[in-house]
């Protein structure tokens, strides 16, 4: 599952680079819980409890089945 995540961050990546943000994946546990990191701005940015629900894990549940939640460490 881990590397199907990180395909599917690839395709997120380019939105949070625009606004001088980036994503890393932390890890994938066998609950299916994926743990990101947000960089740059998006890194304490008001809005990152949204984009990590709305936009991380949307995306990650439509594309990769198995995935039950995203958490931002």
């Amino acid at each position: 599952m881990e590397s199907e995540v990180r395909q599917a961050l690839e395709s997120i990546r380019p939105m949070l680079q625009a606004d001088g943000g980036d994503i890393e994946l932390v890890e994938v546990t066998e609950e299916g819980v994926v743990r990101v990191r947000l960089q740059g701005a998006c890194h304490g940015c008001p809005m990152a409890a949204l984009t990590i629900k709305d936009g991380v894990e949307r995306t990650l549940k439509e594309q990769v089945p198995g995935v039950t939640e995203v958490e931002s460490v």
